[in-house]
């Protein structure tokens, strides 16, 4: 323990333990600092530490001791407590609370109010961060709800793109002139416009509807029937006259006929396609057809037949061609009302051997090697008299190809008599003239099921991209790759008088009188765009 001698250093007073006592330190001159010379005389008494000192180090550790010899010189000599506490506090030893001097408490409380000043103002520099975060958070999420998402996608409700009737039904298509492709290779030839014209195998004509019959009194609220059936006379004595566009096919002197093949002007990569068929070609070595291609880039942008008939076959079908990689050996159950076609008796490519495993045709590859060549997945309408001579003693019906992409599927109906249509469908067509606000949309959703139902897209055995850019095509074929190859096995009779299908075409028979469409109308409905996270 120091001594009370307050006479002590003034200047600067080293504290070491078991060091000699002031008593036998020299003494220094007041108002200087330590010299070498100082350090000389310090070993003299025994002080090795200062020897190994820098001078910086030692003007620090002189000050902080020059400052406790002052508080220390400041205190009683009897005081030993307070001493000690000093000494205590000075080399940071734990002192109890109770005993520390007024000044290490308030300096203890000063922190202490710093700390919690601290701490609360860290709690409001993260509340306030947590705070501007959510708020980006959110102003984000409602931007891009706004403006980047939910995606934009066609998911809406149908809206009329394009109503095809009477006079304006040409507007939309173009007249292809020219022979058959090679494919195909009709026994035919396509005219222009003004030639079909001249021939008079294009042409609109009007005429009652006779299923105004049945609908005359749609938007007939009375519930007595003698007052209804009054209305509905009343009603079909006052109809208007209804166009109809008519084509059909004309002989030649060498042979080949000369057809029509309309081409549409405009390209879809999905939609909904509907006909109205009052009559469509029939009998031995025709190929009517109302389809959708890519022609400049088949198969690879695939092929759609919606209406395609070949001699004397009866029952709707509905087929799809592409590239590779897309079949429909995954169509859910309960999806579809109609069956698969199927492929037996395939030749062998080595062998030629047929084989006659029974296939059905599902694959949508157009050089599949277990099925027929460009036969495609082929769905088939079940209910027959879908197609051809029965359909058309029905008075025709309504065929319907919804291509819808985002719902990841195709689907195909007939429709047929007309009777049989579903009453969305009949208020849609016969409304499609009407301004928008008035017309009924088609929801294929209120109609039974399809015959057809072929799964497309993400998560299917048929990505979306093998249908794409196609347009429509509506034309009247003969013979050719399919109807002429077919030839000997649909047209029994036909064939015991003529060898070729081109032969019985060229002979003019008086059966090409029924090789014509008769249609009310053609009508494409796309989906609306709308945002949203859905499918």
């Amino acid at each position: 323990m120091f001594g009370g001698n307050k006479e002590g250093p003034t200047e600067s007073t080293p504290l070491f333990q078991n060091q000699p006592s002031s008593s036998t330190l020299p003494s220094q001159p007041d108002d200087e600092d330590y010299s070498t010379d100082d350090l000389d005389e310090f070993d003299d008494t025994g002080n090795v530490y200062f020897a190994n000192l820098k001078t910086a180090s030692i003007r620090r550790e002189s000050m902080a001791a020059d400052a406790l010899s002052t508080r220390l010189l400041a205190i009683a000599d009897d005081d030993s407590e307070a001493e000690e506490r000093i000494l205590r506090e000075s080399l940071q030893l734990d002192v109890p609370l109770h005993r520390r001097s007024d000044s290490f408490k308030d300096l203890l409380s000063e922190s202490a109010r710093m700390q919690q000043k601290a701490a609360r103002n860290r709690f409001i520099s993260m509340a306030l961060l947590a705070f501007v975060s959510f708020a980006v958070i959110g102003t984000a999420l409602y931007v891009g709800v706004q403006f980047i998402g939910p995606p934009n996608v066609p998911a809406g409700p149908y809206r009329l793109l394009e109503r095809q009737e009477g006079e304006n039904f040409f507007d939309f298509w173009s007249f292809y002139e020219g022979p058959d492709s090679a494919g195909s290779n009709g026994y035919i030839t396509y005219v222009s416009e003004a030639r079909a014209k001249v021939l008079g195998i294009a042409n609109v004509t009007m005429e009652k509807d006779d299923l105004d019959v049945y609908f005359a009194d749609d938007d007939d609220d009375d519930n007595n029937n003698s007052t209804r059936r009054k209305r509905r006379r009343r009603k079909l004595k006052e109809q208007p006259e209804e166009p109809f566009l008519y084509m059909k096919t004309a002989p030649t002197p060498n042979g080949p006929r000369e057809s029509i093949r309309l081409e549409g002007k405009r390209r879809y990569n999905r939609g909904l396609f509907i006909i109205d068929l009052r009559h469509m070609p029939q009998g031995c070595g025709l190929w009517p057809a109302f389809w959708m291609t890519d022609e400049a880039n088949w198969p690879v942008n695939g092929e759609i037949d919606i209406v395609e008939g070949v001699n004397y076959q009866t029952e709707a079908k509905t087929a799809l061609h592409t590239t590779k990689q897309c079949d429909m050996y995954d169509v859910p159950q309960g999806t579809m009302t109609g069956t698969w076609d199927t492929a037996v008796g395939i030749p062998d490519r080595k062998t030629g051997i047929p084989d006659m495993t029974f296939r059905e045709a599902r694959n949508c590859f157009v050089y599949d090697p277990h099925q027929w060549l460009n036969q495609g997945c082929v769905s088939i309408d079940t209910d027959g008299g879908s197609l051809g001579v029965p359909l058309n003693k029905k008075g025709g019906g309504v065929f319907a190809l919804e291509w819808d992409p985002q719902y990841k599927h195709l689907r195909s109906w007939v429709f047929s008599p007309h009777t049989a249509v579903p009453e969305n469908l009949v208020k849609a067509i016969r409304t499609a003239h009407k301004p928008e606000s008035q017309r009924v949309m088609p929801d294929p959703d209120q109609w039974p099921l399809p015959y057809g139902y072929f799964p497309i897209g993400e998560g299917t055995n048929c990505g979306s991209y093998h249908f794409k850019n196609m347009r429509l095509v509506l034309n009247t074929a003969f013979c050719g790759s399919v109807a002429g190859n077919r030839f000997q096995i649909d047209c029994k009779k036909e064939s015991k008088e003529f060898k070729t299908c081109n032969e019985y075409i060229k002979s003019e028979p008086d059966a090409l009188d029924e090789a014509y469409w008769k249609i009310r109308g053609v009508y494409v409905y796309e989906r609306d765009w709308v945002k949203t996270w859905a499918h």
